[in-house]
């Protein structure tokens, strides 16, 4: 800052000195300024990622599609806010259930008669008195577990006719000198394969049960085989998902060779397949050969590639998904349009369930005009407190953010969106296909990985298998001693489910 005196001596200097000390402070200000500009942009891109992180730490099962064992034993962050509402029941049984209880059999295989032999008054027998009155009572119990051994001869002989030698023939299933019989292997891949006991714990359980067990070769040997007789079924199984008019997809990660792949499943309520595949999108459809040639409605997350152009089926989106994204939303930024996006996404789910419980089969028009409208509302007014960001001259576009993004996207898939209330074969939510992948989540708990492709392959295969025999009330054990038999028990397909 110029004293007086200094500023009177420059300006007696005449005009070229004081247009000099003008130009120098008019070239400070605008660097100055040209600063002060940078660092506000600076400041925006930090809060905005400092923003980013905190939202992304405050993720958990709750608000967002991450699974409820990645929320580890710290305390929440968020109050818990349950999507479900209370029903006001008690837990347990409610009034009028059945209920279930051990019944006593009308054909015991044994029977063990307590009868009185001497008289606890005079002391005299009992042997031949009159019989007046019995009381049951039945213990159902295991009868000694152990392997029974079958020895198959073949006997060859002389015609005496003729002199011709002739032999006789083993089973189609007898061909090893000794060998495990189907019951055995079929209980080897239930507990591998089913209940998800390491290949270690099945052998020790087979001692405990049967004082021997199979090697950890013939284990792995009997689920390849098992795997390579279900392949005509897998493809049934295929051509059946194929006529369904709902299919529910989805994916899981999971470790294949120290490697992360992915574990697809398309499903129904009775029909379960799943596949195993290097790749998560579009690559892996193709190779699996469902979504491409599916006609019906395809229900899945908002994976984009579940959007091919190419496919020919109609898509719904799970709102369950977006019921979590919103609240998740909500709790990060205190943008109001979340709520009432989820507000009206549940009423809409409860209208219609009102109307399947009047017994309609579709929405009054008007009222589904009336929600589809303020569907489009609230995506506008959120719109409008989004804003495009603008352009800062960097190639590629900049980024919208995860509110305008959400925003965007249920401008883009309305149709998807509401799927489930224009058409009510449709559900609500994908809770299926999470249902279904939900084991598979547990088997990599309890393995960690698969040790080669061929094992996903196998596990996938015979897990579809026994999955739909589990939804149609199949005995599963059975159902693998008849595949080791030759002669697999095919799921029911037709009609189309």
């Amino acid at each position: 800052m110029l004293t007086r005196d200094e500023f009177q001596a420059l300006y007696d200097q005449g005009p070229d000195a004081v247009y000099a000390l003008f130009q120098t402070l008019w070239a400070t200000t605008t660097l100055q300024q040209e600063r002060i500009t940078a660092l506000e942009e600076q400041n925006a891109r930090l809060s905005a990622r400092v923003h980013e992180l905190e939202a992304r730490l405050s993720k958990d099962s709750h608000n967002s599609s991450k699974p409820p064992s990645s929320d580890g034993l710290h305390k929440p962050t968020h109050k818990p806010c349950n999507l479900r509402k209370k029903t006001g029941k008690r837990t347990g049984g409610q009034p009028g259930h059945p209920g279930h209880t051990l019944e006593l059999v009308d054909t015991p295989d044994h029977t063990v008669v307590h009868a009185p032999t001497t008289c606890t008054g005079c002391g005299g027998s009992l042997q031949d008195a009159p019989v007046l009155g019995k009381e049951r009572r039945q213990v159902f119990e295991l009868p000694p577990l152990q392997l029974e051994v079958t020895e198959h001869q073949v006997l060859s002989c002389v015609c005496p006719h003729c002199s011709t030698l002739n032999a006789g023939t083993f089973p189609e299933t007898v061909t090893q000198p000794a060998q495990y019989g189907p019951n055995l292997l079929g209980l080897c891949v239930y507990l591998s394969q089913y209940q998800l006991l390491p290949l270690a714990r099945t052998q020790e359980l087979l001692v405990d049960l049967f004082g021997q067990s199979p090697s950890q070769g013939t284990l792995t040997a009997a689920i390849a085989a098992c795997s390579r007789r279900l392949a005509p079924v897998e493809t049934a199984l295929k051509a059946a998902l194929l006529r369904t008019p709902v299919l529910h997809s989805d994916e899981t990660g999971v470790r294949v060779v120290k490697q992360l792949h992915w574990i697809h499943v398309a499903c129904t309520s009775t029909l379960t397949c799943y596949a195993h595949h290097a790749k998560r999108g579009r690559e892996a459809f193709m190779a699996l050969g469902l979504l491409p040639h599916f006609e019906g409605t395809s229900v899945h997350d908002c994976l984009a590639s579940y959007h091919d152009p190419s496919y020919a089926c109609t898509h719904s989106l799970c709102n369950a998904h977006l019921l979590r994204e919103l609240l998740g939303l909500f709790q990060t930024t205190q943008q109001t349009w979340s709520q009432r996006m989820s507000a009206l996404l549940r009423s809409l789910k409860r209208a219609k369930e009102a109307a399947l419980s009047a017994g309609k089969s579709a929405l009054d028009p008007k009222l589904l005009v009336r929600y589809q409208a303020l569907y489009r509302r609230i995506v506008e007014r959120g719109l409008a407190q989004n804003p495009a960001p603008r352009r800062t001259g960097q190639r590629g576009r900049p980024i919208n953010g995860v509110c305008r993004s959400l925003l965007l996207r249920l401008q883009e898939r309305e149709d998807a969106v509401l799927r489930f209330a224009l058409d009510f074969a449709v559900p609500f939510d994908n809770n299926q296909a999470e249902r279904d992948l939900r084991m598979v989540k547990v088997q990599q708990k309890v393995s960690g990985c698969f040790r080669s492709t061929e094992g996903a392959d196998h596990f996938c295969r015979i897990r579809g298998y026994i999955s739909t025999l589990r939804k149609q009330g199949a005995g599963i054990l059975s159902a693998l001693r008849s595949v080791f038999m030759g002669n697999p028990v095919y799921p029911c397909f037709d009609p189309p489910v």
